[in-house]
């Protein structure tokens, strides 16, 4: 079977579409269709079947784009090493991070990198884990966050590291009633006004773990993923927040901890099968474990020792 052929389909089983396929590998739709046929000839199986106007893997076709991610990956290994030899240098890995997180770690990957000979190309993505598989159409390295109580995004064709554990906080305006106050229980809560992000996202999520332990739906009056928005409208009496511990940056915000509800986010570092074993890739990862690592060591030295009071508190970044 061609190599070509088998990165066509696994493209068509990342974007979905003939069409899509298409456009990522500047061919035309037709010349897709036949490259797909020829591929099934190649197999001695059909692997695409009609659904409605489009066309879907059968269970066939989902088990070649397994053995093709397998391939394609040792072709790019093959790649790297001859680069290698050649005194080239260690290659370009696309980054997809999510925007708090990349102003949390960039900078301190960006530093580790430096003299290693990997150009790093990052760019902000904002859509929940769900979309990871379909980012790693484009990138090689997505991170990415979800709740602490969701499964991981790992699967046959994702492979994904915990990287690292961010607590969830509550953000009220310096004139609230909870303003001065070290921690709040969920039932403290329940008729409050929220400032929240888009549903599928960790803190929806932790949103609506208060509610399952209030038996309070929570009234939302906005729904904004930018935490930097979210703070204005705190800061300005507009409603209260869960933000990540991490994110906050509006110095007049009074941070509250919540209590009776673990409430974190994990970091998750997602690549194709495989991807670690291509040098560049390896080197991107390994930065982003020094950056939690550092970021983790930096918060425990300015977090004095727990009191007997708060010894079973969540405490700054937990590195995994």
């Amino acid at each position: 079977m061609s190599v070509d052929r088998l990165r066509i389909l696994r493209e068509l089983a990342d974007r979905g579409t003939v069409a899509g396929v298409a456009e990522a590998l500047s061919m035309t739709p037709s010349a897709v269709s036949q490259q797909l046929k020829v591929l099934a000839r190649e197999a001695g199986v059909p692997l695409l079947e009609p659904d409605g106007r489009r066309v879907r893997l059968t269970d066939a076709g989902h088990a070649l784009v397994v053995r093709a991610d397998e391939v394609l990956a040792a072709m790019d290994r093959a790649t790297a090493e001859m680069a290698l030899y050649r005194g080239a240098s260690h290659g370009r890995v696309r980054v997809a991070l999510f925007p708090s997180g990349a102003a949390l770690l960039l900078p301190r990957i960006l530093t580790a990198l430096a003299g290693t000979g990997v150009t790093l190309a990052a760019s902000d993505e904002d859509v929940p884990p769900t979309a990871v598989p379909r980012l790693l159409a484009d990138y090689d390295v997505v991170l990415t966050h979800r709740d602490e109580h969701a499964p991981s995004v790992s699967g046959p064709r994702v492979h994904a590291e915990a990287l690292m554990r961010e607590p969830i906080d509550i953000a009220v305006a310096p004139g609230h009633r909870l303003a001065g106050r070290e921690s709040v229980t969920a039932d403290e809560l329940a008729d409050e006004t929220w400032l929240s992000v888009r549903g599928g996202f960790p803190v929806d999520d932790v949103l609506r773990t208060i509610a399952t332990v209030t038996g309070v739906q929570p009234r939302i009056a906005q729904r904004l993923n930018d935490f930097g928005v979210i703070e204005q409208l705190v800061a300005a009496g507009h409603g209260i927040a869960l933000i990540p511990r991490h994110a906050v940056r509006h110095p007049a915000l009074a941070v509250l901890r919540l209590s009776g509800v673990r409430a974190g986010r994990i970091y998750d570092l997602a690549t194709r099968p495989h991807a670690a074993h291509i040098p560049a890739t390896a080197t991107v990862l390994a930065a982003f474990r020094t950056a939690a690592s550092e970021v983790g060591a930096a918060i425990n030295r300015r977090t004095e020792p727990p009191t007997a009071a708060s010894a079973h508190a969540d405490e700054g970044v937990e590195p995994r």
